[in-house]
């Protein structure tokens, strides 16, 4: 399996194209703005078919081209049910989009679960529910990649906003420690927005979240 980092859209959120040329499939993790002519020469070029949108949470950010790829591509859409109002229903976030911007509803065609393991593309990916940020944000980790995208819970020597609706400091914490310091230290981590950093770096030096022994 192939991790495609597309940076996309006005605020630059990461979308990540998972590619399995032997397969011949792929999946989105998250479709920011303008993403789909970024994913399409991927995917003619490794000779894949996208299969499925995963959505890290509802954020507008993150949403934004998911309806326009699923009518395109028919690719199914998963995400977690706590933000299935903002996905399905994205006008709610009507007031914090950019100016002129507007959201098509996207309906979900499954709902991601905590502790859930899916085996896709060659490789079990496995869920976590990591709230606190938005209350569906999950993660999925790739133990034969030794990686986790781990959408906005946390970032390089930062952490997801708590102050939009929905977000909760002490959730946020305590999604972090129990759900991603918990992974071995040398999991690289693929945030949302910005550099790749490490579970260790982030345990050692995030100076939001510490580790607790």
């Amino acid at each position: 399996m192939k991790i495609h980092a597309l940076p996309s859209g006005p605020i630059q959120a990461i979308g990540y194209l998972l590619t399995e040329s032997t397969a011949g499939g792929a999946i989105l993790v998250d479709a920011p703005g303008g993403i789909l002519p970024k994913i399409q020469p991927i995917m003619t070029r490794e000779g894949c078919q996208l299969k499925e949108v995963w959505l890290t949470h509802g954020h507008w950010d993150h949403t934004q081209d998911t309806a326009k790829v699923k009518r395109e591509t028919g690719a199914r859409v998963r995400a977690h049910r706590d933000d299935r109002m903002l996905i399905e229903t994205p006008e709610l976030m009507e007031e914090y989009l950019p100016g002129g911007l507007q959201l098509d509803p996207v309906k979900i065609d499954e709902f991601l679960e905590q502790g859930q393991h899916i085996p896709i593309l060659g490789c079990e990916i496995e869920v976590r529910h990591v709230p606190g940020h938005c209350p569906g944000n999950v993660l999925f980790y790739i133990s034969a990649l030794n990686v986790v995208l781990v959408g906005d819970a946390l970032f390089n020597r930062s952490i997801g906003r708590t102050d939009l609706p929905g977000g909760d400091f002490p959730k946020l914490e305590r999604s972090i420690r129990e759900q991603i310091y918990t992974l071995p230290n040398e999991t690289v981590i693929l945030p949302g927005h910005g550099p790749r950093t490490t579970v260790y770096e982030e345990k050692t030096g995030n100076p939001f979240v510490a580790a607790v022994d």
